[in-house]
Protein backbone atom coordinates (compact mmCIF):
# COMPACT_ATOMS: atom_id res chain seq x y z
CA UNK A 1 0.00 0.00 0.00
CA UNK A 2 1.26 3.01 -0.70
CA UNK A 3 2.05 6.37 1.59
CA UNK A 4 1.49 9.48 0.58
CA UNK A 5 3.73 12.31 1.32
CA UNK A 6 2.23 15.44 3.50
CA UNK A 7 1.58 18.48 1.20
CA UNK A 8 4.09 20.22 3.42
CA UNK A 9 7.01 18.25 2.85
CA UNK A 10 5.61 18.19 -0.92
CA UNK A 11 5.99 22.00 -0.98
CA UNK A 12 9.49 21.69 0.91
CA UNK A 13 10.82 19.35 -1.62
CA UNK A 14 10.08 21.06 -4.33
CA UNK A 15 11.20 24.47 -2.83
CA UNK A 16 14.30 23.01 -2.16
CA UNK A 17 14.68 21.16 -5.61
CA UNK A 18 14.12 24.82 -7.57
CA UNK A 19 16.56 26.41 -5.81
CA UNK A 20 19.43 24.84 -7.77
CA UNK A 21 17.67 24.44 -11.39
CA UNK A 22 20.44 22.42 -12.84
CA UNK A 23 19.91 19.76 -10.18
CA UNK A 24 15.72 19.79 -10.58
CA UNK A 25 16.11 18.89 -14.52
CA UNK A 26 18.79 15.94 -13.72
CA UNK A 27 16.11 14.75 -11.23
CA UNK A 28 12.75 15.16 -12.98
CA UNK A 29 13.32 11.41 -14.84
CA UNK A 30 13.19 10.04 -11.48
CA UNK A 31 10.98 12.46 -9.48
CA UNK A 32 8.12 10.83 -7.77
CA UNK A 33 4.71 11.29 -9.66
CA UNK A 34 3.00 12.71 -6.55
CA UNK A 35 5.73 15.22 -7.08
CA UNK A 36 5.30 16.33 -10.21
CA UNK A 37 1.95 18.97 -10.24
CA UNK A 38 2.75 21.00 -7.22
CA UNK A 39 6.85 21.08 -8.63
CA UNK A 40 5.25 22.12 -11.78
CA UNK A 41 2.85 24.59 -10.49
CA UNK A 42 6.62 26.41 -8.52
CA UNK A 43 8.14 25.99 -11.37
CA UNK A 44 5.17 27.63 -13.60
CA UNK A 45 4.62 31.06 -11.19
CA UNK A 46 8.18 30.94 -10.27
CA UNK A 47 9.46 31.24 -14.32
CA UNK A 48 11.30 28.36 -13.71
CA UNK A 49 11.83 27.96 -17.62
CA UNK A 50 14.31 25.29 -18.07
CA UNK A 51 12.75 23.00 -15.12
CA UNK A 52 9.06 23.61 -16.77
CA UNK A 53 10.76 22.24 -20.48
CA UNK A 54 11.93 19.12 -18.34
CA UNK A 55 8.88 18.30 -16.96
CA UNK A 56 6.60 18.75 -19.53
CA UNK A 57 9.06 16.49 -21.59
CA UNK A 58 8.71 13.84 -18.66
CA UNK A 59 5.16 14.58 -18.23
CA UNK A 60 3.79 11.32 -16.44
CA UNK A 61 0.10 11.89 -16.84
CA UNK A 62 -2.21 12.04 -20.30
CA UNK A 63 -3.29 15.24 -19.85
CA UNK A 64 -1.43 18.69 -18.76
CA UNK A 65 -4.40 21.24 -17.56
CA UNK A 66 -2.57 24.55 -18.37
CA UNK A 67 -5.02 27.01 -18.36
CA UNK A 68 -6.03 27.70 -14.58
CA UNK A 69 -2.04 28.28 -14.51
CA UNK A 70 -1.97 30.85 -17.13
CA UNK A 71 -1.45 33.99 -16.58
CA UNK A 72 -2.50 35.74 -20.27
CA UNK A 73 -0.77 39.11 -20.42
CA UNK A 74 2.49 36.88 -19.46
CA UNK A 75 3.51 34.41 -21.99
CA UNK A 76 6.85 33.28 -21.07
CA UNK A 77 5.77 30.09 -19.27
CA UNK A 78 3.39 29.26 -21.65
CA UNK A 79 5.99 29.47 -24.31
CA UNK A 80 8.37 27.30 -22.42
CA UNK A 81 5.92 25.04 -22.48
CA UNK A 82 5.31 24.85 -25.73
CA UNK A 83 8.99 24.62 -26.89
CA UNK A 84 8.77 21.87 -24.79
CA UNK A 85 6.03 20.08 -26.46
CA UNK A 86 8.30 20.81 -30.12
CA UNK A 87 11.11 18.88 -28.36
CA UNK A 88 8.76 16.08 -28.08
CA UNK A 89 7.03 15.99 -31.96
CA UNK A 90 10.21 16.09 -33.03
CA UNK A 91 11.44 13.18 -31.24
CA UNK A 92 11.56 9.69 -33.46
CA UNK A 93 11.39 8.00 -29.44
CA UNK A 94 9.70 9.44 -26.72
CA UNK A 95 10.62 9.74 -23.50
CA UNK A 96 10.04 6.97 -21.12
CA UNK A 97 8.28 8.71 -18.60
CA UNK A 98 6.14 10.80 -20.86
CA UNK A 99 2.32 10.10 -21.78
CA UNK A 100 1.57 13.81 -22.42
CA UNK A 101 -1.22 13.63 -25.38
CA UNK A 102 -3.46 16.40 -24.50
CA UNK A 103 -2.35 20.10 -23.28
CA UNK A 104 -5.93 21.85 -21.82
CA UNK A 105 -5.50 25.62 -21.56
CA UNK A 106 -9.19 25.60 -20.27
CA UNK A 107 -10.12 26.26 -16.73
CA UNK A 108 -10.87 22.60 -15.88
CA UNK A 109 -7.58 21.93 -14.05
CA UNK A 110 -8.95 23.15 -10.46
CA UNK A 111 -9.63 19.31 -9.16
CA UNK A 112 -6.27 18.09 -10.49
CA UNK A 113 -3.97 20.53 -9.30
CA UNK A 114 -5.61 20.60 -5.93
CA UNK A 115 -5.73 16.71 -5.36
CA UNK A 116 -1.91 16.87 -5.99
CA UNK A 117 -0.78 19.89 -4.13
CA UNK A 118 -2.90 18.40 -1.01
CA UNK A 119 -5.31 20.65 -1.12
CA UNK A 120 -7.90 18.38 -1.31
CA UNK A 121 -8.93 14.79 -0.64
CA UNK A 122 -10.39 13.56 -3.31
CA UNK A 123 -9.27 10.68 -5.62
CA UNK A 124 -8.44 11.36 -9.27
CA UNK A 125 -10.86 13.53 -11.69
CA UNK A 126 -12.55 12.83 -13.87
CA UNK A 127 -11.07 13.88 -17.22
CA UNK A 128 -8.72 11.25 -17.45
CA UNK A 129 -5.42 12.85 -15.69
CA UNK A 130 -4.35 10.02 -14.28
CA UNK A 131 -0.64 8.12 -14.48
CA UNK A 132 -0.90 5.75 -17.23
CA UNK A 133 1.14 2.59 -16.54
CA UNK A 134 4.11 2.20 -18.31
CA UNK A 135 4.10 -0.07 -21.32
CA UNK A 136 7.23 -0.47 -23.79
CA UNK A 137 5.63 -0.37 -27.10
CA UNK A 138 3.68 3.09 -25.67
CA UNK A 139 7.29 4.58 -24.53
CA UNK A 140 9.09 3.76 -27.93
CA UNK A 141 6.18 5.53 -29.59
CA UNK A 142 6.56 9.26 -30.91
CA UNK A 143 4.53 11.56 -30.17
CA UNK A 144 2.92 12.10 -33.63
CA UNK A 145 0.05 14.49 -32.65
CA UNK A 146 -1.44 16.68 -29.98
CA UNK A 147 -4.78 17.67 -28.75
CA UNK A 148 -4.70 21.06 -27.54
CA UNK A 149 -8.16 21.85 -25.85
CA UNK A 150 -8.79 25.87 -25.67
CA UNK A 151 -11.91 27.92 -24.42
CA UNK A 152 -12.24 30.72 -27.45
CA UNK A 153 -14.40 33.48 -26.75
CA UNK A 154 -13.87 36.00 -29.34
CA UNK A 155 -14.57 39.28 -27.45
CA UNK A 156 -11.91 42.41 -28.60
CA UNK A 157 -10.91 43.09 -32.39
CA UNK A 158 -7.68 42.36 -32.11
CA UNK A 159 -6.06 39.00 -30.67
CA UNK A 160 -4.50 39.09 -27.32
CA UNK A 161 -0.80 38.34 -26.43
CA UNK A 162 -2.16 35.17 -25.51
CA UNK A 163 -4.10 33.81 -29.17
CA UNK A 164 -1.67 35.96 -31.23
CA UNK A 165 1.05 33.72 -30.03
CA UNK A 166 -0.79 30.32 -29.77
CA UNK A 167 -2.66 30.56 -33.17
CA UNK A 168 0.92 31.56 -34.92
CA UNK A 169 2.43 28.47 -33.38
CA UNK A 170 -0.39 25.98 -34.20
CA UNK A 171 -0.30 27.12 -37.84
CA UNK A 172 3.00 26.26 -38.12
CA UNK A 173 2.75 22.42 -36.50
CA UNK A 174 -0.60 22.00 -38.18
CA UNK A 175 0.10 18.43 -39.24
CA UNK A 176 0.83 17.69 -35.18
CA UNK A 177 -1.46 19.60 -33.18
CA UNK A 178 -4.94 19.89 -33.60
CA UNK A 179 -6.73 22.69 -31.69
CA UNK A 180 -9.68 21.68 -30.19
CA UNK A 181 -12.24 24.00 -28.62
CA UNK A 182 -15.73 22.65 -27.03
CA UNK A 183 -17.18 25.82 -26.64
CA UNK A 184 -17.02 29.03 -29.07
CA UNK A 185 -18.44 32.75 -28.10
CA UNK A 186 -18.19 35.32 -30.63
CA UNK A 187 -18.64 38.64 -28.23
CA UNK A 188 -16.75 41.45 -31.05
CA UNK A 189 -14.80 40.74 -33.29
CA UNK A 190 -14.02 41.61 -37.50
CA UNK A 191 -15.12 38.30 -39.59
CA UNK A 192 -11.41 38.40 -41.12
CA UNK A 193 -10.14 38.01 -37.46
CA UNK A 194 -12.74 35.18 -36.65
CA UNK A 195 -11.62 33.78 -39.96
CA UNK A 196 -8.51 33.33 -39.16
CA UNK A 197 -8.71 31.82 -35.27
CA UNK A 198 -10.91 29.26 -36.62
CA UNK A 199 -9.10 28.14 -39.84
CA UNK A 200 -6.77 26.94 -37.38
CA UNK A 201 -9.48 25.34 -35.36
CA UNK A 202 -10.91 21.22 -35.36
CA UNK A 203 -14.24 22.57 -35.97
CA UNK A 204 -15.77 19.17 -35.74
CA UNK A 205 -14.72 19.71 -31.85
CA UNK A 206 -17.13 22.38 -31.93
CA UNK A 207 -19.99 21.30 -29.75
CA UNK A 208 -21.77 24.68 -28.63
CA UNK A 209 -21.36 28.40 -30.18
CA UNK A 210 -22.83 31.53 -28.87
CA UNK A 211 -23.19 34.63 -31.21
CA UNK A 212 -23.46 36.94 -28.82
CA UNK A 213 -23.26 40.03 -31.25
CA UNK A 214 -25.56 41.76 -33.46
CA UNK A 215 -24.66 40.90 -37.25
CA UNK A 216 -25.71 41.92 -40.70
CA UNK A 217 -27.33 38.79 -42.72
CA UNK A 218 -24.53 39.36 -45.24
CA UNK A 219 -21.80 38.58 -42.03
CA UNK A 220 -24.54 35.59 -40.99
CA UNK A 221 -24.46 34.23 -44.55
CA UNK A 222 -20.42 34.98 -44.38
CA UNK A 223 -19.77 32.45 -41.25
CA UNK A 224 -22.43 30.15 -42.54
CA UNK A 225 -20.23 27.26 -44.06
CA UNK A 226 -18.21 27.75 -41.07
CA UNK A 227 -20.77 26.59 -39.17
CA UNK A 228 -21.71 24.31 -41.63
CA UNK A 229 -18.26 22.35 -40.73
CA UNK A 230 -19.31 22.13 -36.82
CA UNK A 231 -20.84 18.58 -37.28
CA UNK A 232 -20.98 18.13 -33.65
CA UNK A 233 -22.48 21.26 -32.71
CA UNK A 234 -25.26 20.79 -29.81
CA UNK A 235 -26.57 23.90 -28.85
CA UNK A 236 -26.65 27.29 -31.50
CA UNK A 237 -27.30 30.81 -30.05
CA UNK A 238 -27.96 33.56 -32.20
CA UNK A 239 -28.48 36.97 -31.46
CA UNK A 240 -30.20 39.65 -33.67
CA UNK A 241 -29.72 39.65 -37.15
CA UNK A 242 -30.11 43.13 -38.68
CA UNK A 243 -31.31 42.97 -42.16
CA UNK A 244 -30.92 45.97 -44.75
CA UNK A 245 -34.04 47.28 -46.44
CA UNK A 246 -31.64 47.48 -49.33
CA UNK A 247 -30.15 44.21 -49.14
CA UNK A 248 -30.64 42.99 -52.87
CA UNK A 249 -29.36 38.94 -51.82
CA UNK A 250 -31.51 38.74 -48.86
CA UNK A 251 -32.97 35.52 -50.06
CA UNK A 252 -29.55 34.01 -51.12
CA UNK A 253 -28.44 34.38 -47.91
CA UNK A 254 -31.48 33.10 -46.28
CA UNK A 255 -30.41 30.01 -48.53
CA UNK A 256 -26.54 30.08 -48.00
CA UNK A 257 -27.65 30.14 -44.13
CA UNK A 258 -30.40 27.75 -43.83
CA UNK A 259 -28.84 24.96 -45.53
CA UNK A 260 -25.50 24.85 -43.42
CA UNK A 261 -28.38 23.13 -40.81
CA UNK A 262 -28.18 19.76 -43.12
CA UNK A 263 -24.36 19.85 -42.02
CA UNK A 264 -25.71 19.46 -37.78
CA UNK A 265 -27.03 15.97 -37.03
CA UNK A 266 -26.06 16.48 -33.63
CA UNK A 267 -27.96 19.81 -32.81
CA UNK A 268 -30.63 19.67 -29.71
CA UNK A 269 -31.13 23.22 -28.64
CA UNK A 270 -31.87 26.47 -31.22
CA UNK A 271 -31.75 29.86 -29.88
CA UNK A 272 -32.35 32.60 -32.27
CA UNK A 273 -33.31 36.19 -31.13
CA UNK A 274 -34.78 38.98 -33.79
CA UNK A 275 -34.27 36.48 -36.36
CA UNK A 276 -36.38 38.55 -38.98
CA UNK A 277 -34.63 36.97 -42.00
CA UNK A 278 -37.01 33.57 -41.18
CA UNK A 279 -40.24 35.77 -41.55
CA UNK A 280 -42.40 34.14 -43.98
CA UNK A 281 -39.75 31.16 -44.47
CA UNK A 282 -39.03 29.59 -41.69
CA UNK A 283 -40.11 26.33 -43.29
CA UNK A 284 -36.56 26.59 -45.13
CA UNK A 285 -34.46 26.49 -41.56
CA UNK A 286 -36.96 23.17 -40.28
CA UNK A 287 -37.18 21.41 -43.34
CA UNK A 288 -32.99 21.20 -43.19
CA UNK A 289 -32.99 20.09 -39.13
CA UNK A 290 -31.79 16.59 -39.61
CA UNK A 291 -32.43 15.75 -35.77
CA UNK A 292 -35.27 16.44 -33.05
CA UNK A 293 -34.41 19.33 -31.28
CA UNK A 294 -34.71 19.49 -27.26
CA UNK A 295 -34.78 23.35 -27.14
CA UNK A 296 -36.60 25.91 -29.70
CA UNK A 297 -36.51 29.49 -28.97
CA UNK A 298 -37.51 32.12 -31.82
CA UNK A 299 -37.93 35.31 -30.27
CA UNK A 300 -38.45 39.18 -30.78
CA UNK A 301 -39.36 39.02 -34.66
CA UNK A 302 -42.67 38.76 -36.76
CA UNK A 303 -43.92 35.11 -38.32
CA UNK A 304 -46.70 34.68 -40.79
CA UNK A 305 -49.33 32.33 -40.73
CA UNK A 306 -47.89 29.49 -43.10
CA UNK A 307 -44.74 30.19 -40.76
CA UNK A 308 -46.68 28.81 -37.46
CA UNK A 309 -48.06 25.82 -39.87
CA UNK A 310 -44.79 24.47 -41.19
CA UNK A 311 -43.15 24.84 -37.73
CA UNK A 312 -46.21 22.66 -35.95
CA UNK A 313 -45.48 20.22 -39.08
CA UNK A 314 -41.97 19.94 -38.30
CA UNK A 315 -41.70 16.18 -36.46
CA UNK A 316 -38.06 17.40 -35.26
CA UNK A 317 -40.16 19.79 -32.87
CA UNK A 318 -42.46 17.08 -31.64
CA UNK A 319 -39.94 15.97 -29.00
CA UNK A 320 -39.27 19.41 -27.37
CA UNK A 321 -38.63 20.34 -23.83
CA UNK A 322 -38.39 24.05 -23.81
CA UNK A 323 -40.05 26.67 -26.40
CA UNK A 324 -39.82 30.08 -26.41
CA UNK A 325 -41.46 32.43 -28.81
CA UNK A 326 -41.59 35.40 -26.67
CA UNK A 327 -42.06 38.58 -28.15
CA UNK A 328 -43.04 37.13 -31.38
CA UNK A 329 -46.31 38.63 -32.06
CA UNK A 330 -49.52 36.54 -32.38
CA UNK A 331 -52.27 38.72 -31.92
CA UNK A 332 -53.85 38.52 -35.21
CA UNK A 333 -53.33 34.58 -35.75
CA UNK A 334 -56.05 32.06 -35.21
CA UNK A 335 -56.11 30.44 -31.71
CA UNK A 336 -55.89 27.23 -34.01
CA UNK A 337 -52.52 28.05 -34.70
CA UNK A 338 -51.50 27.99 -31.20
CA UNK A 339 -53.47 24.60 -30.80
CA UNK A 340 -52.03 22.10 -33.06
CA UNK A 341 -48.59 24.04 -32.30
CA UNK A 342 -49.22 22.47 -28.71
CA UNK A 343 -50.69 19.31 -29.67
CA UNK A 344 -47.55 17.90 -31.12
CA UNK A 345 -45.38 19.04 -28.10
CA UNK A 346 -47.60 18.40 -25.33
CA UNK A 347 -46.68 15.01 -24.38
CA UNK A 348 -42.66 16.28 -23.72
CA UNK A 349 -43.25 20.15 -23.19
CA UNK A 350 -41.37 21.10 -19.77
CA UNK A 351 -41.05 25.14 -20.37
CA UNK A 352 -43.12 27.02 -22.70
CA UNK A 353 -42.12 30.99 -23.05
CA UNK A 354 -45.38 33.46 -24.24
CA UNK A 355 -44.04 36.43 -23.11
CA UNK A 356 -45.11 40.01 -24.54
CA UNK A 357 -47.08 38.09 -27.35
CA UNK A 358 -50.35 39.90 -27.66
CA UNK A 359 -52.18 37.01 -27.09
CA UNK A 360 -55.73 38.16 -26.56
CA UNK A 361 -58.39 36.45 -24.05
CA UNK A 362 -60.26 34.91 -27.07
CA UNK A 363 -56.77 33.25 -27.83
CA UNK A 364 -55.78 32.28 -24.44
CA UNK A 365 -59.32 30.13 -23.59
CA UNK A 366 -58.66 28.65 -26.75
CA UNK A 367 -55.33 26.74 -26.22
CA UNK A 368 -56.78 26.09 -22.20
CA UNK A 369 -57.80 22.74 -22.99
CA UNK A 370 -54.52 21.47 -25.04
CA UNK A 371 -52.47 23.19 -22.94
CA UNK A 372 -53.64 21.21 -19.49
CA UNK A 373 -52.62 18.37 -21.38
CA UNK A 374 -48.83 19.60 -21.29
CA UNK A 375 -48.38 16.85 -18.63
CA UNK A 376 -44.69 17.56 -18.26
CA UNK A 377 -44.88 21.25 -17.76
CA UNK A 378 -42.87 22.66 -15.09
CA UNK A 379 -42.62 26.21 -16.34
CA UNK A 380 -45.22 28.53 -17.96
CA UNK A 381 -45.05 32.27 -18.72
CA UNK A 382 -47.23 35.03 -19.82
CA UNK A 383 -46.46 38.00 -18.38
CA UNK A 384 -46.38 40.66 -21.01
CA UNK A 385 -50.11 39.90 -22.32
CA UNK A 386 -53.14 42.05 -21.57
CA UNK A 387 -55.73 39.45 -19.94
CA UNK A 388 -59.00 40.40 -18.14
CA UNK A 389 -59.54 39.02 -14.42
CA UNK A 390 -62.12 36.23 -16.10
CA UNK A 391 -59.36 34.71 -18.44
CA UNK A 392 -56.79 34.54 -15.86
CA UNK A 393 -59.39 32.37 -13.27
CA UNK A 394 -60.41 30.09 -16.24
CA UNK A 395 -56.48 29.89 -16.55
CA UNK A 396 -56.10 28.40 -13.18
CA UNK A 397 -58.59 26.10 -13.47
CA UNK A 398 -57.27 24.45 -16.22
CA UNK A 399 -53.83 24.30 -15.38
CA UNK A 400 -54.45 23.10 -11.34
CA UNK A 401 -53.31 19.50 -10.75
CA UNK A 402 -50.66 19.60 -13.57
CA UNK A 403 -48.29 17.67 -12.01
CA UNK A 404 -45.14 19.26 -12.44
CA UNK A 405 -46.15 22.89 -12.87
CA UNK A 406 -43.86 24.86 -10.16
CA UNK A 407 -43.19 28.35 -11.90
CA UNK A 408 -45.79 30.39 -13.26
CA UNK A 409 -45.76 33.80 -14.54
CA UNK A 410 -48.64 35.63 -15.02
CA UNK A 411 -49.56 39.11 -16.13
CA UNK A 412 -51.54 41.91 -13.44
CA UNK A 413 -55.07 41.72 -14.88
CA UNK A 414 -56.39 43.86 -17.47
CA UNK A 415 -58.29 45.42 -15.18
CA UNK A 416 -55.24 46.54 -12.35
CA UNK A 417 -54.75 49.41 -15.19
CA UNK A 418 -56.40 52.65 -15.40
CA UNK A 419 -57.91 53.24 -18.91
CA UNK A 420 -54.79 55.43 -19.71
CA UNK A 421 -52.21 52.50 -18.85
CA UNK A 422 -51.70 53.76 -15.09
CA UNK A 423 -51.07 50.73 -12.82
CA UNK A 424 -53.34 51.22 -9.60
CA UNK A 425 -51.84 49.15 -6.46
CA UNK A 426 -54.46 49.57 -4.25
CA UNK A 427 -56.86 47.44 -6.93
CA UNK A 428 -53.87 45.19 -7.95
CA UNK A 429 -54.10 44.35 -4.33
CA UNK A 430 -57.75 43.74 -4.44
CA UNK A 431 -57.58 41.24 -7.26
CA UNK A 432 -54.70 39.46 -5.99
CA UNK A 433 -56.74 38.80 -3.34
CA UNK A 434 -59.58 37.35 -5.45
CA UNK A 435 -56.71 35.27 -7.17
CA UNK A 436 -55.67 33.37 -3.71
CA UNK A 437 -59.40 33.13 -2.76
CA UNK A 438 -59.51 31.07 -6.34
CA UNK A 439 -57.06 29.19 -6.28
CA UNK A 440 -57.98 28.36 -2.36
CA UNK A 441 -61.21 27.12 -3.77
CA UNK A 442 -59.16 24.87 -6.51
CA UNK A 443 -57.89 22.92 -3.23
CA UNK A 444 -54.64 22.59 -4.63
CA UNK A 445 -51.69 24.77 -3.41
CA UNK A 446 -49.40 26.17 -5.56
CA UNK A 447 -47.57 29.40 -6.40
CA UNK A 448 -47.56 31.88 -8.50
CA UNK A 449 -45.86 35.36 -10.01
CA UNK A 450 -48.01 38.28 -11.38
CA UNK A 451 -45.72 40.62 -12.68
CA UNK A 452 -46.79 44.22 -13.81
CA UNK A 453 -44.11 45.23 -16.38
CA UNK A 454 -44.08 45.60 -18.79
CA UNK A 455 -48.03 47.11 -19.86
CA UNK A 456 -48.51 45.70 -22.78
CA UNK A 457 -51.47 48.11 -23.89
CA UNK A 458 -48.49 50.73 -23.40
CA UNK A 459 -45.47 49.29 -25.14
CA UNK A 460 -42.50 48.76 -22.55
CA UNK A 461 -43.10 51.55 -20.36
CA UNK A 462 -43.26 51.07 -16.89
CA UNK A 463 -45.81 53.33 -13.96
CA UNK A 464 -44.77 53.28 -10.76
CA UNK A 465 -40.74 51.73 -11.04
CA UNK A 466 -37.96 50.56 -12.45
CA UNK A 467 -37.87 47.28 -11.52
CA UNK A 468 -40.88 44.52 -12.38
CA UNK A 469 -43.35 44.46 -9.67
CA UNK A 470 -43.22 40.65 -8.22
CA UNK A 471 -45.66 38.75 -5.90
CA UNK A 472 -45.91 35.51 -4.22
CA UNK A 473 -49.15 33.89 -3.58
CA UNK A 474 -48.21 30.90 -1.84
CA UNK A 475 -51.37 29.40 -1.21
CA UNK A 476 -51.62 26.33 1.46
CA UNK A 477 -55.30 24.38 1.46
Amino acid sequence: MSVQTPPRLLDLAGTSLLRDEASAISAVEDLPTELFPPLFMEAFHGRHIETLKAMVQAWPFVRLPLGDLIDMPRVGPLQAVLEALDVLLAQKVRPRRCKLRVLDLRDTGQIFWSMWSGASTHGCSSSGMVPVAEHRSMTQEPLASLEVFIELCLKKRTLDNFLTYLIRWVEQRKVSIHLCCKKLKIVSMPMENIMTVLSMVQLDCIQEVQVNCTWHLSTLAMFAPLLGQMGNVQRLLLSPILVSAFEEQEQQHVVQITSQFLRLHHLRDLYMESPSFLEGCLDQMLRCLKTPLDNLSITNCRLTDSDLIHLSQCPNIRQLKGLDLSRVTLTDFSPVLLQVLLEQVAASLQELNLEQCGISDFQLESILPVLSHCSQLRTFSLCGNLLSMTIMEKLLCHTTGMPHLSDEFYPAPQESYSPHGALHLGRLAQLQDELIEIMRNLGCPRAIWISSSPCPHWGNKTFYQEEPFLYHCYISV
